[in-house]
């Protein structure tokens, strides 16, 4: 790791950089091992988009879906045995940031189903099912802070399943998922369990600003998503000043730390850095898309810490909203259109393994 990369001046802030992607080629290939010695990287997301690139393309997975569909597995089984041992190989990786950070780092992260979103007992059933087969302590499962996800986060916690909580956009999202992980954990102290159970609250940002750049004037274009992680983070402040989170904190709970997901610019006018440079913020974590990673480490400027009093972030959100802009219609929105593209995402998955399954089968 060099100091002077941008990305070492972020973990120096205290923000944990996060690769968004992994595939069997960048295991293989070294390629994460190398972030991971030179570019801070310290834990890894997936999701089921990234997973229908890795999968779907080349051959890197032909011998395991052969052996796996010679079995008699179906497809969905099929997909959950390479996520697994993907990311048992990436949680292997981790292990020594793991036990350094005393669990609060070092983490990658498999998905439920999104079909589950509006499921909260089949959400429960598959995670710990996962959880338990993966077997790897740095494992988070992702479950989708939607109403219905928010009571399997509350049920998961108390069980002990590290849980990264996805699809957030907005503050009242974001308490939700909080208040959910909260109460898992004060289950746990009433039930004389250990309270220490980390979770990752996963926020959004730069689909608001795709969302928002036709209705907003050229002064307001792409300023909504940082501004938007602004508010979420003195909620986050707030919250974890307040005498209920002391209370469990001194019984041995550890924050669950707010992330920013989304984070590669969508416009190719905007520097592929910008959201990386603008939200540094000392315990909290960044997860980064590849390219977007690249461009941080080559020509990232970051901005030191992000402001923590919400108070430029409230101005730019009342500006938007004097636009026209309906912050809070337009987080539901993003949630369910976030929660319908993973669906589409995985179907998309599925299907290509299939494809795949008969291919190699009538090769055979």
């Amino acid at each position: 790791m060099t100091a002077s990369l941008p990305t070492a001046r972020l973990a120096a802030l205290g923000q944990s950089l996060w690769l968004d992607n992994i595939t069997r080629t960048l295991l293989d290939s070294g390629t994460l091992a190398r972030y991971i010695r030179d570019l801070s990287v310290t834990g890894l997301t997936s999701n089921p988009t990234i997973f229908e690139k890795a999968i779907g393309s080349g051959t890197a997975y032909d011998a395991q879906v052969a052996e796996l569909a010679a079995k008699g597995h179906s497809v969905e089984e099929i997909f959950f045995a390479c996520a697994i041992t993907d990311l048992s190989r990436a949680a292997d990786l981790f292990a020594d940031v793991h036990r350094r950070t005393n669990r609060v780092d070092g983490w990658v992260s498999l998905e439920v189903s999104p079909l589950l979103a509006n499921d909260t007992a089949g959400t429960v059933a598959q995670a710990v099912e996962l959880h338990k087969r993966a077997g790897k302590a740095n494992l988070y499962i992702k479950v989708p802070g939607t109403p219905e996800g928010c009571p399997a986060i509350e049920e998961l916690i108390f069980r002990g399943v590290p849980i990264n909580v996805t699809l957030l956009f907005a503050r009242e999202q974001y308490l939700a998922a909080a208040e959910a992980y909260i109460r898992g954990i004060e289950r746990r102290v009433a039930a004389g369990l250990d309270p220490f159970v980390c979770s990752v609250a996963s926020v959004f940002i730069s689909r608001w600003d795709r969302a928002t750049t036709k209705s907003l004037p050229a002064n307001l274009q792409n300023t909504v998503g940082i501004a938007m992680a602004g508010r979420v983070l003195k909620a986050a402040l707030d919250l974890h000043a307040s005498p209920r989170w002391k209370a469990l904190a001194a019984t041995g709970a550890t924050e669950q730390r707010v992330l920013w997901a989304s984070t590669g610019t969508k416009d190719p006018a905007l520097s592929p850095s910008l959201y990386c440079d603008a939200l540094g913020a000392p315990n909290t974590v960044n997860t980064i898309p590849e390219e977007t990673l690249l461009a941080l480490a080559e020509k990232g400027n970051p901005q030191g810490a992000m402001p923590s009093d919400g108070v430029a972030a409230e101005k730019t959100l009342a500006a938007a909203t004097a636009a026209g802009v309906d912050l809070a219609a337009l987080a539901t929105t993003l949630q369910v259109e976030g929660r319908d593209a993973f669906n589409k995402s995985w179907a998309d998955l599925l299907a290509k393994i299939g494809a795949k399954r008969e291919a190699l089968a009538a090769a055979r």
